[in-house]
């Protein structure tokens, strides 16, 4: 008798594994070429009409590092790297200076102490101070600034197709949500000159137990900006069927390489 249970809870946990698979091979059959499911939505303000987006290319934009919440510190690490990846590949002809590079040539006249006393400030306010921006401006060498600022950022994950009575599970459904604004200033006037807020939601379904990265769903999130501002675009809504966007997506994702046969990696040669 016992091994018969054995034998029909053996049976019933094959059948079960059949058909989670069919299930799931029912869900991505048909589905974008994209690894996830995601939208964004964007709102923008308009251009100020002092502005032209070819001044990029004349007196160059520094990106600022990101800034976020106390509750989010951590989260924010890396946005203002993905924001000038996404612009030189859009803007090749911009001049663009990294957040590194702007960090660095802040740091080297001098002005680390001062850029920190701005940096909370503006979390306070929201204002990026004029006579502070010059002395920037002069520094890094760009009279624009890009600033970014992340307002939220969550990450789920919840079992489907899970089969308690077999102690099986077979998918999980791993969902992330992002705010970001992004600001354009005039270091020379101290002029808002643009403003932009995008909320991306993105899901995917899978076995592995790999989340929605961050980097993955804020490179959807900055794109949709960035295709706002160049476009000159006041409220959009992107999609996966966006090829440049999921592009983006799919060239963050690293390509496992191939192991020698001890497992580790390949030797340089």
């Amino acid at each position: 008798m016992r091994l018969r249970t054995r034998k029909t809870t053996g049976l019933l946990r094959t059948c079960g594994v059949w058909i989670g698979g069919l299930f799931l091979l029912a869900s991505l059959t048909g589905c974008s070429s994209s690894i996830y499911g995601w939208q964004v939505r964007t709102n923008s303000t308009e251009l100020s009409p002092s502005f032209h987006p070819a001044s990029l290319e004349q007196d160059g934009v520094a990106i600022f590092p990101a800034i976020t919440a106390p509750g989010l510190r951590g989260n924010e690490v890396g946005l203002a790297h993905y924001l000038g990846q996404i612009l030189r590949r859009v803007s090749p002809n911009w001049q663009i200076v990294s957040e590194q590079d702007t960090l660095a040539r802040l740091n080297r006249q001098g002005l680390a102490g001062q850029y920190t006393s701005v940096r909370n400030d503006y979390d306070q306010s929201n204002v990026l101070d004029r006579d502070a921006l010059r002395k920037f401006r002069e520094a890094v060498g760009a009279r624009f600034v890009f600033q970014p600022r992340l307002a939220a950022f969550t990450q789920v994950m919840q079992d489907r197709w899970k089969f308690p009575a077999l102690d099986l599970r077979l998918t999980q459904t791993r969902s992330s949500v992002m705010r970001i604004s992004l600001q354009l200033w005039d270091g020379e006037t101290g002029e808002l000159l643009w403003t932009s807020i995008a909320e991306t939601a993105m899901e995917s379904e899978a076995i592995s137990q790999d989340p929605v990265y961050l980097e993955d769903i804020a490179r959807a999130t900055l794109g949709s900006i960035v295709s706002d501002f160049l476009n000159r675009k006041r409220a959009s809504k992107y999609t996966p069927l966006n090829k440049f966007l999921d592009d983006l997506i799919k060239e963050a994702i690293p390509i496992e390489k191939e192991k020698n046969g001890d497992g580790g990696e390949p030797p340089a040669k």
